[in-house]
């Protein structure tokens, strides 16, 4: 609610939600209230006052956190520098959040200073570090083939084989396992090994291999493959393999669900429309992270199924169907533009929901907020 008000203009009364100090993903016009929330509770932070080496300590670790997410997004080589210089003296738990904020403008010039990460302490700094590599097409673990590489016991449950008759391409199919005890086993390779050394291992790039991966042969494999590359895959693999997905729509288009924390607006917007276009699952809306309201016009929900699926929902006596109508609408609310919260309201109401249904509270919000408020 806080984000569909905040993208009119608006804010919510402090005493019905007020963010916390520490709180990261609030919009940006909560940014004066979390400054004040930050001086009730003692945090070592002044809004002005920029982190550097000398007042590293002035800073408790929400605060200095969010002072370096904000730092990489918009100067990421020094906020790097600072890590380099201070985040090996902190707790372990402590240095693992830091470590993680390289993700944000990750390029090749962060390599060195993950690579040094190598040595670390924590088993899980230097993990994180070698996946942070591997999106940089750094290969991960040095793999020799023999019965201790994990990268080639993975390879084993995949077969490699040709399509087509005139141009022949190599495809990549999970093999048919003969035990639960394997599948398990191909489910820890997967969330253990690294898109780029299991590319390598069939000679092929991480979009290559992708693009020869058969989706649809096992659901699991695909699971965990998706799930990989949310993890190790570059920027472009994902963003090819979110690509993908959509365009095969249905079930397997639920797989980027796994890939939201790596996706730019623009492909969680197109996965949306996707699944209204289906309206196999519409309470899979309620799953988006980080998608932003006004999003939806009016044509998002009439070119495909999903209008008239909710009409029928609605309509019907499935309480089941009803529920999940519920839920979407709800969902709905906040993504639509209120011109199409407006009309979907009379839309739905004239299927056969009542007017004060609690379902349409969002959808009510949005279409009263029709003008922005500065």
């Amino acid at each position: 609610m806080a984000t569909l008000v905040a993208g009119r203009g608006y804010v919510l009364h402090p005493m019905d939600w007020m963010p916390s100090a520490s709180d990261q993903n609030s919009p940006d016009i909560y940014a004066p209230w979390i400054d004040w929330q930050a001086s009730v509770e003692g945090l070592k932070i002044a809004p002005q006052e920029q982190l550097t080496v000398q007042n590293w300590d002035d800073f408790y670790p929400a605060a200095r956190r969010i002072a370096l997410a904000e730092m990489r997004r918009r100067d990421p080589a020094t906020a790097r520098s600072l890590m380099e210089a201070k985040a090996t003296g902190e707790p372990a738990e402590v240095r693992l959040a830091l470590i993680e904020l390289m993700h944000f403008n990750l390029t090749p010039t962060d390599a060195p200073f993950l690579k040094s990460l190598a040595t670390d302490r924590s088993g899980k700094v230097r993990e994180l570090a070698g996946r942070l590599l591997a999106r940089l097409g750094e290969h991960g673990r040095p793999g020799n083939d023999g019965a201790d590489d994990p990268v080639a016991e993975l390879a084993a449950f995949i077969t490699e084989g040709k399509s087509g008759f005139i141009r022949r391409r190599t495809t990549y199919t999970p093999a048919k396992l003969k035990s639960a005890a394997q599948e398990s086993r191909r489910v820890d390779l997967f969330a253990s090994c690294y898109l780029v050394d299991l590319a390598a291992h069939f000679g092929k790039t991480e979009s290559d291999f992708i693009g020869a991966w058969q989706f649809g042969a096992d659901d699991r494999a695909d699971l965990s493959l998706v799930r990989m590359v949310a993890v190790s895959g570059s920027d472009a693999t994902v963003a090819l393999l979110a690509d993908t997905l959509v365009a095969e729509g249905g079930k397997s288009a639920l797989f980027v669900f796994h890939l939201m924390l790596r996706l730019d607006s623009g492909r969680k917007r197109n996965l949306i429309r996707q699944i209204l276009k289906d309206a196999q699952n519409l309470e899979a809306l309620n799953l988006v992270e980080g998608a932003e309201a006004s999003w939806l016009e009016w044509d998002d929900l009439t070119n495909g199924k999903a209008l008239s699926a909710l009409r029928t929902m609605v309509a019907g006596n499935d309480e089941p169907a009803k529920r999940s109508a519920d839920h979407a609408l709800e969902t709905i609310g906040f993504l639509a533009t209120a011109e199409t919260a407006e009309r979907l309201i009379g839309d739905i109401v004239a299927a056969g929901m009542l007017p004060a249904a609690a379902s349409l509270v969002f959808l009510r919000l949005n279409a009263a907020m029709t003008g922005t408020k500065t």
